[in-house]
């Protein structure tokens, strides 16, 4: 596999190009000089075809350090351009945790609320169908709503069972008292009979001695 099959990007090759060029202007250059091998200084035709040759060279070289500056700008900003992205990265990353979190809490708590062992589980309610013979207009009900009604009718329940024993309840306090004035009476009469009696001993006596 070659360079040329291995770099795409455009400028990269043009850069590549450039340079090659650059490498074979030097390698001329230097052959060109080293042609001439007299000690007597060169001839102003061959001084000039070298100052020719020079100035292709540092052309090619003017147009390497511009791509080279141009390849520095590029990666400050693509650089400058990567951070941003990784700061979007790492914010959306610490999005993505905090909504990991909540799920987990939010589940932790649907959780503790599905085996929360509620008051009402507990209540004896009537059985379904018993309460639905008795209110059919909560046969098409759901089960929230008809759990309400269960407990709603269990209560109702409760308040009339609680306002009779406190009938009773009045009732049976009533029957105490009238209870305890009769025999509050009763005790009464005992006394005047025993009054009575001991009144009544003097009379038995004399009727004793008339005998």
């Amino acid at each position: 596999m070659t360079i040329e099959t291995i770099v795409t990007d455009p400028a990269l090759k043009t850069t590549l190009a450039t340079s090659q060029q650059a490498r074979d202007q030097a390698i001329a250059l230097l052959d060109l000089t080293s042609s001439y091998s007299s000690t007597s200084p060169p001839p102003q035709e061959f001084q000039l075809q070298i100052s020719k040759q020079q100035k292709i060279l540092l052309a090619y070289l003017a147009r390497l350090r511009g791509s080279h500056r141009d390849a520095h700008v590029g990666a400050r900003e693509t650089k400058a351009l990567t951070a941003e992205a990784r700061q979007e990265v790492d914010r959306l990353h610490l999005q993505l945790q905090n909504l990991y979190y909540e799920q987990r809490h939010l589940q932790g708590e649907i959780e503790a609320c599905e085996s929360y062992d509620h008051k009402y589980q507990q209540l004896p309610l009537i059985p379904v169908d018993q309460f639905l013979a008795g209110h059919p207009q909560h046969a098409d009900a759901d089960e929230v709503a008809l759990t309400t009604a269960r407990i709603d009718h269990e209560h109702a329940e409760r308040m009339s069972l609680e306002e009779q024993r406190q009938g009773l309840l009045k009732k049976k306090q009533g029957l105490i008292a009238d209870n305890k004035k009769r025999k509050d009476d009763l005790a009464n009469l005992d006394k005047d009979l025993e009054r009575f009696i001991d009144a009544a001993k003097p009379i038995q006596k004399t009727f004793e001695k008339v005998v």
